[in-house]
């Protein structure tokens, strides 16, 4: 027989839980280091994660790309199969994985160093985390309790883990100096591209 349920309560607490997960978030000098790291960097920047978090590692790559800051992800599966081609000496990659522990990431990152791989971010919450080892910075997502009712959808840690990506995206594109001007060269189309041209004499 299938549960009763309270589903406008249900949706209301789930999404107060993941709120609450995003506001938890403590920002530490890691995120400045993570910024400059990326500002500063005289090599590609690159993103990273598997499924779930690779979706997240697509979009920042993506918002770093309108934003000012040329970027590319990078599969950590097709990596193993030639992709791991692309990283050159002293690229950045930024790393995205709740566990930490996920094989193809951290074999990725090993076998990547061999290459010349620079700086590694490591966007990580698990505290035994190997991605923690591996990483010149880490971006500490905190200890985060999915809302899911079989405690295994990864939701809350998705949303932190987006909004960490947002946040270190527009700051650093503020620091860059990035202007309105900027965007609409990068991001021409649509109705963002039109916005950002309104201004155009």
């Amino acid at each position: 027989m299938a549960k009763q349920l309270n589903i406008q309560k249900r949706i209301a607490d789930i999404l107060a839980a993941e709120a609450a997960a995003l506001a938890a978030v403590a920002v530490t000098p890691s995120f400045e280091r993570a910024v400059l790291a990326l500002r500063d960097s005289n090599g590609k920047v690159l993103t990273t994660g598997m499924g779930k978090a690779g979706h997240v590692a697509r979009k920042f790559a993506s918002t770093l790309c309108s934003t000012g800051t040329p970027s590319a992800y990078l599969h950590p599966g097709e990596a193993a199969h030639g992709d791991l081609g692309v990283i050159q000496p002293d690229d950045c990659i930024v790393a995205f994985s709740t566990s930490g522990k996920t094989r193809e990431v951290i074999e990725m990152l090993r076998i990547g160093r061999h290459i010349g791989l620079g700086t590694v971010i490591g966007v990580t919450s698990h505290a035994d985390s190997e991605l923690r080892e591996l990483s010149d910075i880490v971006v500490d997502m905190g200890t985060i309790a999915e809302p899911c009712a079989l405690g295994l959808t990864p939701s809350a840690s998705i949303l932190v883990m987006m909004g960490i990506s947002d946040a270190i995206a527009l700051t650093l594109m503020e620091l860059k100096g990035f202007t309105k001007n900027d965007f609409g060269l990068r991001h021409h189309g649509g109705y963002l591209g039109k916005k950002a041209r309104a201004d155009e004499a």
